[in-house]
């Protein structure tokens, strides 16, 4: 069937005008630009002058493929460790030996530093040791990743905006509270490709249901549609559960080739009379990775093939599966692998601290460990970022009347995130909250500078990774942000 079948030969003389003229004077003006070295690099390297532009739909995954950074970077990928609902950081990372001479007592406005915490001071009823030869000091609630602490950089002075989940969320992945904005995984994706073409450059692993705020975490608003996170139940452990619709029972490959090819021309010919609509983008090439993940996607979540010895490290339990199917996409050329602790908020110990916590470091303390040590031997880890936290801490306080198993509430001024590998400082602590932890004391890192700083490892100048929407140059930290250089190695 000829394809002029379905093309317009009419074109009226105002429509013919307004397409050549505008063509020819912007094919025009971007010559002069570039012949004076004012156009950029094609992500927005110009400094916001010139955003770049969703990759064209044509060709096999053009949007996808391997881009040049604004300079190289020390991290080539990421695995995000998300301990979903805020752990507490004076019960993991941040010791605080005061509270034991506070304990039960209310803070005064001193040590308040003018802030108005409920109930009264609550030491930790873990223990804390110091590690490796860096002394680091971590809590007895993670036995196994202390023996990596000369691995870890960890950050005790970060802050962010609003003390709840649903916002805390919100600028934890996409460096905003309200406004619909592309998550840092979509911003990474967006900036390097991938390196593999038949998976998806950006997975996220959340088994038994959706945290707060569900797919937004993830999401590319508006950024094209294939730069979105592809979410993975891992409560699964079939490959074939894990990934739905794997196979094609109906049709042997070639046919099923010779079926998109003839979707995807009438959908690019569609596209061609809407001004190349991004979602309709987005959507072309999903169905091309779609297409290409029959011949990878299967052996990359089948953890079956590894070693014996590697599954009893990780071991059989579903953080242990989700740390190993990280490592596996990741060697694989996923760009940002993103795992998360459970639906809903489980490190949310608002009651019985001293009961949930260890239940929850039990399930993920030898996992994590596992993965550090996996990817360290594998020569992995050096240009693996691998960042571990919540989207808040909580307080060293608890609530009146005091409960015979008290927990502790939100709190965004003071918690602790740590990361390992990627080109960040091993062996180091940065940053410090007062004596009993109710706020930063030395050197505050806010989300937006952790975005930077991530960025940065990766090999993006934050505020020339850009992308022109609404009139509007956006960018994942707006305008705010800084590099925390002295954690860089």
């Amino acid at each position: 069937m000829s394809s002029v079948m379905f093309e317009n030969n009419f074109t009226d003389r105002r429509t013919m005008l307004r397409r050549s003229g505008m063509g020819m004077g912007m094919l025009a003006l971007a010559g002069v630009l570039r012949d004076g070295g004012m156009l950029g690099d094609g992500i927005g390297s110009s400094g916001g002058l010139f955003a770049a532009e969703p990759a064209s739909p044509e060709g096999n995954a053009s949007s996808l493929a391997v881009r040049p950074t604004h300079f190289p970077g020390k991290a080539k990928r990421v695995i995000h460790l998300f301990a979903n609902g805020g752990p507490s950081q004076i019960d993991t990372f941040d010791p605080k030996p005061m509270l034991a001479k506070m304990h039960g007592k209310t803070l005064d406005d001193k040590l308040k530093n003018n802030r108005r915490l409920g109930g009264v001071a609550h030491q930790s009823p873990f223990k804390f040791q110091k590690h490796g030869k860096s002394g680091i000091e971590i809590s007895e609630l993670f036995p196994e990743l202390s023996k990596h602490a000369d691995k870890l950089c960890v950050i005790r002075s970060m802050v962010t905006d609003v003390p709840n989940h649903e916002p805390g969320l919100m600028m934890m992945n996409c460096g905003d509270i309200v406004r619909p904005r592309p998550s840092v995984g979509a911003w990474t994706l967006y900036g390097m490709g991938t390196e593999n073409q038949s998976l998806p450059g950006y997975v996220v692993m959340c088994p038994s249901g959706l945290p707060t705020a569900a797919t937004a975490n993830w999401r590319n608003a508006f950024l094209p549609g294939i730069f979105q996170g592809t979410h993975v139940d891992t409560q699964y452990t079939n490959p074939e559960e894990l990934v739905a619709n794997i196979d094609n029972d109906y049709l042997v490959p070639s046919q099923q080739k010779r079926q998109m090819d003839l979707i995807q021309n009438l959908n690019r010919m569609h596209l061609a009379d809407r001004s190349d609509d991004a979602q309709l983008s987005g959507r072309i090439e999903s169905l091309e990775l779609a297409f290409r993940m029959q011949g990878e996607a299967r052996d990359a979540f089948d953890i079956s093939s590894e070693t014996k010895e590697t599954q009893e490290m990780y071991g059989d339990s579903l953080q242990g599966r989700q740390m190993l199917i990280a490592r596996r996409l990741s060697e694989r050329g996923v760009r940002y692998v993103q795992v998360y602790h459970g639906a809903g908020q489980p490190w949310d110990s608002h009651a019985s601290i001293e009961r949930n916590h260890p239940r929850l470091a039990r399930e993920c303390d030898g996992p994590i460990a596992a993965l550090l040590h996996d990817l360290d031997q594998r020569g992995l880890l050096d240009e693996t970022l691998v960042i571990w936290g919540g989207e808040m801490g909580r307080t060293p306080t608890v609530q009146l009347p005091v409960s015979a198993n008290p927990g502790r509430d939100h709190h965004d001024n003071g918690f602790t995130v740590w990361m390992a590998g990627g080109g960040v400082k091993a062996g180091t602590t940065y940053g410090t909250t007062d004596e009993v932890g109710l706020s930063v004391a030395e050197n505050p890192v806010h989300v937006h500078d952790l975005h930077a700083t991530i960025l940065h490892l990766l090999g993006f100048d934050h505020t020339r990774l850009t992308y022109r929407y609404a009139g509007r140059d956006f960018r994942l930290t707006d305008v705010h942000g800084h590099v925390v250089h002295d954690i860089i190695s």
